[in-house]
Formats: structure tokens, sequence, C-alpha cells
């Protein structure tokens, strides 16, 4: 192997450690961690995306679709008050979002669109996170 090649690989094994090191720290600008109601916001996306999919045609473009969409302003009301230093507007306005995300949810349960174990997954879900929102909203001078 000649000394130009073994650069190369050098290189770009640095370059490659380089990224790995960068990529595993925080960004700048951004907290070390995010906090836990914005994490479990996420995590229950992750876990009704998939389900919502699962709708009848005729309810996955209007419920399922909105159910969705609904959480998603949650979640980006919630990373809004992470960054704001008055954060009690944005999470006054996570949890009304969130309240509507209990009622379509209730909704698909009772158009029988979920089972009732998944009911009542995802309402322990929701309850934790509005409980998060309000422990938060409490701490707000």
């Amino acid at each position: 192997m000649n000394t130009g090649n073994r650069l190369g690989i050098a290189f770009g094994l640095s370059l490659f450690a380089l990224r790995s090191v960068n990529s595993a720290g925080p960004v700048p600008g951004m907290k070390a961690r995010p906090p836990q109601a914005v994490e479990d916001c996420h995590d229950i996306l992750l876990w009704l995306i998939p389900l919502l999919d699962k709708f009848p045609r005729n309810r996955r473009f209007t419920l399922g679709e909105r159910m969705e969409s609904r959480l998603l302003t949650v979640l980006e009301d919630l990373v809004d008050a992470a960054y704001r230093r008055d954060k009690s507007h944005s999470l006054r306005q996570a949890n009304r979002n969130l309240e509507i995300c209990r009622h379509l949810w209730r909704l698909s349960h009772e158009l029988q669109l979920v089972s009732t174990r998944q009911y009542e997954h995802g309402s322990r879900l929701l309850l934790n996170l509005g409980k998060q929102i309000g422990g938060w909203l409490r701490v707000q001078p």
C-alpha cells in the first residue's frame, strides 16, 4: 500500500471519528438534554403514528390526521417552551392541544378504531404528559 493511500485511509478514518465525536456532543445553543415532556411527547408520537396508519381509510384522513397533527403541535409547543424565557404561553397552548388530543383519542375508542387495551395505554401516556406539562406550568413565575 503506498503512502498516499494510507494517508487517505487515515484521513478518512479521522474524519469519521471527528464526525462521531461531534454528533455525540450537544448542538451549540441547545441544552444537553431536552425536557422530559418533550421526550415523552416524541415517544407517544412514535407509538401512535403506526397505530393511526391502521385506521380505516375513511377515518385515517380525518380523525387520524387531526390527532397526529394536533400531537405534533403539542411537540412544537413543548420545544418552543424549552427555548423561551417566558414559557407559560407555549405550555398553556400545549395543554389545550393535548386536551383536544384526549377527546379525539376517546372518540377513536368509541368508534372502535382502537382496542380497549390500546385506548387505556394511550390514555395513560396522554395523562402522564398532561401531568408533566401542568407541573412545568406550576413552576413558572
